[in-house]
C-alpha cells in the first residue's frame, strides 16, 4: 500500500470520530471469532474420520474385544464424537433408556461448547450497523449544526463533504456486520448438521451395544 493510499485510509477513518472507535472494536473482535470457530468446527476436529468408521464399523456379533478397543479409542480421542461416545460405553451396565439420557445430555453439552462465541458474532450483526448509524446521525447534527454560522456553512460543496464523512461510519458498520452475518449463518449451520450426525452415529452405537447384550441375556 502506497502512502498516499494509507494517508487516506487512516483520514477516513478518522473522519468518523468517536463512534469508529467501538466499530474498529467489533471487527477486531468479529475476525478473531471467525477465526478461532473456523480452526474449532472444522470436521476433522468435531468428528474424526477414524473414529467415525470405528462405530460404523462396529457390529452386533463383535464381541467385548471390539467394544474394548473402541473404548481404548475414544478414551485417547478429544473430540466431541468422542466424548459423547465415551459417555455410551462408560454406562452400558445401566437401562437403554438411562444411557441414552446421559448420552443426551453431553450431546447438549457438547453443542454449546461448538457454539461459544457465536453469540459473540451474533451481537456484532446487531451492533455494528447502529453504531454506524448513530455515528452518522452524530455527524449530520455537527453538519447542520454549523450552516449558517457562516459563509462557507451555506456552500453546498462543504454540506456534501460534511455528510460524506459523516456517513463514513455507516459504511464501516454495514462492512463489518455483512460478512459477520455470513459467518454465523454458515457456522451455525455447520454446528446443527454436524449435532444431527454424531446424535444418529451414537443412536447407531447404542442399538449396536444393546442388541449385543440381549443376545448374551
Amino acid at each position: 500500500m502506497s502512502k498516499a493510499s494509507a494517508e487516506s485510509v487512516i483520514h477516513f477513518f478518522l473522519q468518523g470520530g468517536v463512534f469508529m472507535v467501538p466499530l474498529v472494536i467489533c471487527s477486531v473482535v468479529s475476525l478473531a471469532v471467525i477465526l478461532m470457530r473456523g480452526l474449532a468446527l472444522r470436521r476433522k476436529i468435531v468428528m474424526p474420520r477414524l473414529l467415525e468408521s470405528e462405530i460404523e464399523a462396529l457390529q452386533p456379533a463383535d464381541g467385548d474385544e471390539a467394544l474394548a478397543r473402541l473404548g481404548r479409542l475414544v478414551r485417547r480421542d478429544q473430540s466431541a464424537l468422542a466424548r459423547i461416545a465415551n459417555v455410551a460405553l462408560d454406562h452400558l451396565q445401566w437401562p437403554k433408556t438411562e444411557n441414552v439420557e446421559a448420552v443426551q445430555t453431553r450431546a447438549r453439552h457438547e453443542i454449546v461448547r461448538l457454539e461459544s462465541g457465536l453469540v459473540v458474532l451474533e451481537i456484532i450483526v446487531g451492533i455494528a450497523p447502529l453504531l454506524g448509524l448513530l455515528g452518522a446521525v452524530s455527524g449530520l447534527v455537527s453538519v447542520f449544526a454549523t450552516l449558517g454560522d457562516s459563509a462557507a456553512g451555506t456552500d453546498p460543496r462543504v454540506i456534501a463533504k460534511g455528510i460524506s464523512e459523516a456517513l463514513s461510519t455507516t459504511i464501516v458498520g454495514l462492512a463489518i456486520a455483512i460478512p459477520s452475518l455470513i459467518a454465523f449463518s454458515y457456522f451455525s449451520k455447520k454446528v446443527e448438521t454436524m449435532s444431527a450426525e454424531m446424535e444418529s452415529i451414537t443412536a447407531d452405537l447404542l442399538a449396536k451395544c444393546y442388541h449385543q447384550k440381549s443376545r448374551r441375556l
